[in-house]
């Protein structure tokens, strides 16, 4: 499967991305919002593994996919598609930190969101964030998600448990002007 951009496409991970993988989610930057703590190599290994066993699951739950630049071929990031029910999806990307203030997450995520309303027929995508991450809120608010809340302490993390933002779009959305 591939999905196509201007500047980035999506593709299914491959056994070799691990060390792509390990450069960026190994980083405390990058996971300082997440429930996970930096990876080890085992852990990006693991991560790969887990997407390529997924991506042949029938009926499919979930599409981690790699994010490459599309001049450069490299892989910056990934971006996930997790169905959670027959109507609603939920979506979620990280990006290495020499990728970031480029429009690749908002440009992934996009392409998820049309992937799931064309062709999985889903009904709503929601995604939720850490409300110190600026960056991915403004991700979703370019998008034209609509802020639903704040879900208080639903997540724990290193640091204790966290808010999320929950934004989200509903495929009405994208039809009106």
């Amino acid at each position: 499967m591939k999905l196509a951009g201007k500047k980035i496409y999506l593709r299914e991970f491959k056994e070799d991305d691990w060390t792509a993988v390990h450069e960026y989610a190994s980083n405390e930057l990058v996971c300082r919002y997440q429930p996970w703590e930096p990876n080890t190599e085992e852990d990006s290994r693991g991560f790969v593994r887990q997407n390529i066993y997924d991506a042949g699951l029938y009926p499919r739950k979930r599409y981690a996919l790699a994010i490459i630049e599309s001049e450069t071929q490299r892989l910056a990031g990934a971006a996930e598609l997790h169905i959670r029910d027959i109507h609603n999806g939920e979506i979620g990307y990280s990006l290495h930190p020499r990728f970031w203030g480029r429009g690749m997450a908002t440009e992934a995520a996009r392409l998820l969101i049309d992937f799931g309303f064309k062709k999985l027929h889903l009904h709503r995508i929601y995604a939720t964030c850490d409300p110190r991450n600026i960056a991915s809120y403004k991700v979703m608010e370019k998008l034209g998600l609509t802020f639903e809340g704040r879900m208080r302490e639903n997540l724990l993390i290193k640091d204790g448990w966290r808010d999320s933002l929950l934004y989200s779009i509903l495929e009405t959305d994208l039809s009106r002007p």
